[in-house]
């Protein structure tokens, strides 16, 4: 691609016809970013497979089900249909293909994304790549033997790997959502008139309340109760439906069902929700009004809520990007409830392992016993892995093993430091070098950035290219520097 740095200098050699983009244009006009684009794909011909874009645009992160590229894909589609052969486009049908998205795309191929070089860290990703939590009995019939991982970057690259379409249930990673959007829509003061914020040392579902006889943080067992009640639905199904539709914000609109049978399990062998549910109200911790039988079976549901890896990582990435989807774009959640959610996950998110996951992997991150570990790299991605196989704590094996391997190979850690911290790769850097920081990412700024950065545009002979003068203005790019 002659977008990068290494092979922009070939284009000095006047390699004209590839830059007499503009017929019966004055000159100094900038080409246009389709052009741009179709010509570093194209490394020379006059026409491109699609197959040959798809791929290209594959290995950036992005995926053809992306709705951001539904135009895109749409059009790429519709015009293929009319083409001759179904599988070749010219510059003219390529722009009409990509202008509806060319800013995204130009993001993409310029390596502008929070990870640039993705298919080698997605390399990494898989060479990273076991008891069943039987206290539920329905949660026992999964296999140990299943395991996935699937991330989603802010910047909405994707990748999976393993059993990441195999449906299972949120369980306690749910707590830490109910709690933003709890953040969300009551603010933080009003939340913690009810939970504290400290981390228990006790077991998840222990009887037990601080001193203020509050509970401890959002994460145990009690606080579920205490979220659901003090939203202030009189009709618990009104507040589910209303969980499951900001999953689904969350998600992008991937997958977020629901497994009655695990429902109808955890209802059935409760008793130790129940208990903390009557410990809870005997110590008056509910407000006024409660119906504490009511808000148990809401509990039960929100854990036996339903995700796959994949749409389960784009809801971690939401986290990850200051509450807005990645994949969509759209603002589900406040910045305060982000923030105070992430801080609460960082202290007291993997059980009993809270402090010895802060401290080895310093991330924030909440586990739950269907084996699902919910891994936050803020500003970066999220990350969602999946094992049903259990160590005694209650947190996957396998899920454990992956989050310590990756920031043990990335410098990924909240106190990894990114300038001198030089036995760790960072992914945020291209080629090894510091990522720069990038001015506006509309159309005019990258267009005049990818024709004038380290270049200068001049205008010259048409007969140096055997074109027709008077109907071309052809550039040539000189005085190229080292820059992208």
């Amino acid at each position: 691609s002659w977008w990068e740095g290494g092979a922009v200098g070939q284009i000095t050699q006047c390699q004209c016809p590839f830059l007499s983009f503009f017929r019966r244009r004055k000159a100094g006009i900038l080409p246009s970013l389709e052009d741009l684009l179709f010509y570093s794909i194209a490394e020379g011909q006059e026409r491109i497979p699609a197959h040959k874009f798809i791929t290209a645009l594959k290995a950036t992160g992005l995926r053809t089900g992306d709705p951001r590229l539904k135009e895109c894909m749409d059009m790429l589609k519709v015009t293929l249909k009319s083409t001759s052969d179904g599988v070749m486009l010219d510059r003219h049908l390529f722009k009409k293909c990509v202008q509806s998205n060319i800013v995204l795309l130009t993001q993409a191929f310029r390596k502008k994304f929070v990870i640039p070089d993705f298919q080698p860290f997605a390399s990494h990703i898989d060479t990273l790549y076991e008891k069943v939590a039987d206290y539920i009995p329905q949660l026992a019939k999964f296999s140990p033997d299943l395991w996935a991982v699937s991330l989603c970057t802010v910047d909405g690259q994707r990748h999976t790997v393993g059993d990441t379409k195999v449906p299972f249930c949120l369980q306690s990673c749910v707590k830490p959502l109910k709690y933003a959007i709890a953040v969300h829509d009551h603010g933080t003061e009003y939340v913690h008139q009810f939970i504290g914020k400290e981390p228990s040392g006790l077991r998840f579902n222990k009887l037990f309340l601080n001193e203020d006889g509050k509970d401890y943080n959002h994460q145990l067992q009690h606080d579920c109760s205490l979220l659901q009640s003090e939203n202030g639905f009189s009709i618990c199904l009104k507040f589910y439906h209303n969980v499951l539709n900001f999953l689904k914000k969350m998600a992008g609109n991937e997958y977020v069902g629901f497994s009655n049978a695990t429902f109808q399990s955890e209802r059935e062998s409760g008793d130790r929700n129940f208990a903390i549910g009557y410990y809870l109200k005997e110590k008056k911790c509910f407000p006024t009004g409660t119906d504490m039988t009511a808000v148990l079976d809401l509990y039960f549901q929100l854990c036996s809520i339903e995700v796959t890896c994949e749409s389960a990582s784009v809801m971690a990435a939401t986290l990850a990007n200051g509450g807005f989807c990645p994949i969509t774009g759209e603002r589900v959640l406040s910045p305060e409830a982000v923030r105070d959610t992430l801080s609460l996950m960082h202290s007291c998110g993997m059980y009993d392992f809270s402090g010895q996951f802060a401290f080895h992997v310093g991330l924030p991150a909440k586990s739950g016993v269907a084996g699902g570990i919910l891994l936050v790299v803020p500003n970066v991605m999220g990350i969602m892995c999946w094992s049903p196989s259990l160590d005694k704590l209650g947190n996957s094996v396998r899920g454990i093993q992956f989050c310590t391997d990756l920031v043990s190979l990335f410098n990924f850690h909240n106190y990894d430091n990114l300038r001198h911290f030089t036995k760790k790769h960072d992914p945020r850097r291209e080629g090894g070098d510091q990522r720069y920081t990038f001015g506006p990412l509309d159309y005019e700024s990258l267009q005049k950035e990818l024709a004038l950065k380290d270049t200068v545009w001049t205008k010259v002979s048409p007969t140096e290219c055997n074109e027709d003068s008077s109907t071309t203005v052809v550039y040539r790019m000189e005085n190229v520097g080292d820059g992208n």
